[in-house]
């Protein structure tokens, strides 16, 4: 590792780790020490924003530094400039070339509780995120049928220790190791786990058990170190708002003093294993139980008035939406017990389309605005106010609709989207896949089932008929699976199933054949056309050759007109 530092910056040193081809940054133990005797934070003048390829130190009314990674070349630009004017600019268009590069690895995820009933196969469940291009999920669990199913697709995969694990393995190392090796080991690479979440909101549903939480996480962690795999997923847990006691304004928040002593186990975990804090943090809670305090265009990430902006009296961030609000509730709270800048996911948030008689906010309507701006707003490659170059990465909670209420689900069990996600192209609903007629199904059963599709069930059934391209070949097996997948087509979106009395099957295949052609299949009239990307297509720990063109094109860009800007002549030198 080659060791870089800058006279204008004394209290910080850069360093390029060749291993990973990664710039990074750290300030030596000495001013990290007198920083914190000082009161100083993270998010003070002298916050360093790290990211790969690309370090730059926010305290541009002095100096101004960026780093670049050329060919592993470091190539430093670095002077004292004497317009503040100048200095703004510049700095303004540095944050908007590492917003630009941020946008590509931003992501939406989802959640999956496979602990239902009546869900869809593990085959369907892919299918259905392949179509949608959602390229992070979150398991409740560990089930091995849908593991399998996400092998080789890309798709990232966080899995999840349920909290009736967490006693078990935080008080038993072998207990961990055997734990991993069933449900990770077992699994990688084919499937691509990249992080175990240790329970779900485990303090808040467990306080007497508190203290086997940061014990299971590293019995974790040492069991992915013995099976070399701690460079390829992050261990966590995810914790809910209410750990925080008072989140408004963010500056002035802090985690609630009882749980001092293991929060700060916590984070000096995260710290110590470069993982990240999971969050769950949902807006509709804090939007009801603010009795109208708070606007709903407040928590949709809709603009407000001026007179109506929600803003911090002591830093003077403006919040445009709840969830930056909470979010950086939470980086200040951290930055409370004195650890550098953990970065934050949102492994659940979202907003329920529907509820109980006194949840009169939880409509479809709602739930559509919310997920979308959602979408718009974590896509935006963006942070918080207090961590502008931290992305807001969130998963939607959840993918399919329990039997609880509110219902948050995005998609019925049959697999079709509850409202429409406006993905910046077309948004028809995939089909869930197609029903057809069980294979060994009673023929008198399949018989009835066709006779109902046919009549009450309003499927178009001509293609069937004497003559028809599906007529052939002549079997009730066949003009029933026309049938039943014609009905479900039609009427999924308004709660049709795929049942007919035992009789029927959902299939990923195309039955299509021939000139006989199913409802829901590409080049049916009845078919829809998939929609674009929830998130990148690719997996984010991989660079696509899109991303590397991107962040080559603004890499380039950002220092031509450095150069055109300012007289390189007294502002760059080679390291």
């Amino acid at each position: 590792m080659e060791t870089y530092w800058s006279a204008d910056m004394p209290e910080f040193w850069f360093y390029f780790d060749a291993t990973k081809s990664q710039l990074g940054c750290m300030i030596t133990e000495k001013v990290k020490q007198d920083m914190r005797k000082k009161g100083i934070t993270s998010h003070h003048k002298h916050t360093v924003y790290c990211k790969v390829n690309m370090i730059f130190l926010y305290d541009i009314s002095n100096f101004l530094s960026l780093y670049y990674l050329v060919k592993g070349l470091p190539f430093m630009i670095t002077e004292k400039f004497g317009t503040m004017r100048l200095e703004l600019w510049l700095g303004s268009l540095l944050v908007t070339f590492a917003s630009l590069s941020n946008a590509i690895d931003a992501f939406v995820g989802i959640n999956i509780d496979t602990n239902q009933s009546n869900l869809p196969s593990p085959e369907l469940v892919v299918g259905i995120l392949r179509t949608y291009h959602i390229s992070h999920v979150r398991l409740f669990d560990t089930d091995a049928r849908l593991l399998s199913a996400l092998s080789d697709t890309g798709i990232e995969v966080m899995i999840s220790v349920t909290n009736d694990e967490v006693l078990g393995i935080g008080g038993s190392p072998s207990f961990a190791a055997s734990w991993v090796n069933t449900h990770v080991a077992a699994f990688k690479p084919a499937t691509n786990i990249t992080a175990i979440a240790v329970g779900s909101e485990f303090l808040s549903s467990n306080p007497n058990a508190a203290t086997a939480l940061v014990p299971a996480m590293t019995n974790l962690y040492k069991a992915l170190v013995a099976s070399n795999l701690n460079d390829q997923i992050k261990v966590s847990t995810p914790l809910s708002m209410d750990m925080i006691s008072r989140p408004f304004p963010p500056s002035t928040a802090t985690f609630n003093t009882s749980w001092n002593s293991t929060i700060y186990e916590i984070l000096d975990f995260l710290e110590e294993t470069n993982s990240f804090y999971m969050l769950n943090a949902f807006p509709y809670d804090s939007y009801v139980q603010s009795n109208g305090i708070f606007p709903i265009q407040y928590a949709f990430f809709q603009p407000l008035p001026v007179v109506k902006q929600i803003v911090d009296p002591n830093t003077l961030f403006h919040y445009e939406s709840m969830l930056d609000a909470m979010v950086d509730a939470t980086y200040y709270s951290i930055s409370a017990y004195n650890f550098s800048v953990i970065p934050i996911i949102v492994t659940e948030t979202g907003w329920p389309w529907s509820g109980g008689a006194n949840e009169s906010d939880a409509t479809e309507e709602n739930a559509e605005t919310f997920n979308n701006n959602l979408i718009k707003r974590v896509l935006s490659g963006s942070g918080p106010p207090s961590q502008p170059a931290v992305l807001l990465n969130s998963y939607i909670y959840e993918m399919f609709n329990d039997d609880k209420k509110p219902s948050y689900g995005v998609f019925f069990r049959n697999g079709s989207s509850v409202y429409d996600l406006d993905l910046g192209g077309s948004t028809d609903n995939f089909s869930g896949g197609f029903c057809v007629a069980r294979k060994g199904a009673d023929p008198a059963s399949l018989q009835g089932g066709l006779n109902w599709a046919c009549g009450p069930g309003q499927a178009n059934c001509t293609a069937v008929q004497s003559g028809q391209p599906c007529y052939v070949p002549d079997t009730v097996q066949n003009h029933a699976s026309y049938a039943y997948n014609d009905y479900y087509q039609r009427k999924r979106r308004v709660g049709g199933t795929c049942d007919f009395g035992g009789t029927a099957v959902m299939n990923n295949v195309n039955p299509s054949y021939g000139s006989c052609i199913f409802t829901g299949s590409s080049n049916s009239s009845a078919g829809g056309v998939s929609p674009p990307a929830l998130g990148p297509a690719g997996p984010t720990g991989s660079a696509s050759s899109q991303r590397r063109v991107l962040e080559t094109g603004y890499m380039i860009l950002a220092m031509v007109l450095t150069w055109w800007w300012l007289d390189c002549r007294f502002l760059c030198r080679l390291v």
